[in-house]
């Protein structure tokens, strides 16, 4: 219903959306056409079953989620919650192969398999196996799969703060594969006078998660449960507005959208009123005077920034550009 047909997602300069028709050059693959699709499945004009047939899934599939349409489509159609939608109601009929199981349970498995980081890191050692990835999976040959380490290990009793109070959000990505990220988000938070807490469900049990491969995958129910989990784990800091911190803009952005819809109420409205990304975060303190950090030029005079298509949907560049901006001689282009 609310798309009317005036094809601004089918724009080729410019703006985020919509990417896959950028590439394709079909009406097929644009949010006009994906969204026409819908209306006439669920009206009942392509066939009674035409809602979760595979056809619906060929014009689904190149909608890779970047949520541009959320903000650029002049009505605001949401492809990206409809796909999720779409996915569920497929899945549920046709179930889910092993590759998108591999990816939906990331965050489930993701605690065992950082055990064995050696084992799980063969596959761009050894000759032929990504090959055999490629062949039995579905994961490119061409692509190295990101890299198992130990994981991040927050403090279990956090430094003080004369400032104030953050939680630091570990999602999945970050605390098995980029952990350095999230001791560098530290240190600065910390040496800006915050007191930063590390939140588990339980102790040294599995990390927080915001759902985010659950919804990529249409396992809703399944999104629901980690959702719930997350919000049970920070409702006592929620309660005393203590600001939710992330790295991740995908995972952090959950919190601000598919949260308030998969459990909508007072509680998850005050965490999305409460979560912010790190660089939006320090831009808000900045702004509010609480911002102190002494800092230094670093060897690099230029820096070359792409956003991530999350933080373009949800208007939030600028912070990621004024953040960079106080690095003393750094250009930022």
């Amino acid at each position: 219903e609310m798309c009317n047909n005036n094809g601004a997602c089918r724009t080729m300069s410019g703006r985020v959306m919509c990417p896959s028709y950028r590439v394709t050059a079909d009406e097929r693959h644009v949010t006009r056409g994906r969204a026409n699709a819908l209306r006439l499945a669920i009206t009942g004009q392509l066939g009674a079953d035409a809602l979760t047939s595979d056809a619906m899934a060929e014009t689904m599939d190149l909608c890779v989620s970047c949520k541009g349409c959320r903000r650029e489509c002049p009505t605001g159609v949401d492809m990206a919650r409809m796909k999720t939608e779409f996915l569920y109601q497929y899945t549920k009929k046709h179930g889910l192969p092993l590759r998108e199981k591999l990816i939906a349970y990331l965050p489930r498995y993701a605690g065992l398999a950082s055990s064995f980081r050696a084992l799980m890191n063969l596959r761009d050692q050894i000759p032929g196996m990504a090959k055999l990835s490629e062949l039995f999976l579905g994961f490119s040959a061409e692509r190295t799969l990101p890299k198992w380490v130990s994981p991040y290990q927050g403090r279990t009793t956090p430094g003080e703060g004369s400032i104030g109070e953050v939680v630091l959000l570990a999602d999945t990505f970050n605390t098995n594969f980029e952990p350095k990220n999230l001791d560098a988000a530290r240190k600065v938070l910390e040496a800006a006078g915050y007191k930063v807490h590390h939140v588990e469900a339980a102790p040294g049990g599995r990390a927080l998660c915001c759902g985010r491969t659950f919804l990529a995958a249409g396992l809703v129910d399944e999104a629901k449960a980690e959702a719930t989990r997350t919000l049970t784990a920070l409702a006592p800091y929620i309660k005393r507005g203590v600001p939710v911190v992330g790295l991740e803009p995908s995972c952090l952005l959950t919190l601000r959208d598919e949260f308030t819809v998969m459990l909508p109420g007072g509680e998850t409205k005050d965490l999305a009123d409460n979560a912010y990304l790190f660089e939006e975060f320090l831009a808000r303190e900045n702004e509010a005077g609480r911002l102190t950090l002494d800092l230094k030029p670093i060897a690099q005079k230029k820096a070359l920034l792409h956003g991530h298509c999350h933080q373009k949907a949800f208007a939030v560049m600028g912070a990621v550009e004024s953040i960079l901006g106080m690095v003393p001689d750094l250009e930022v282009e």
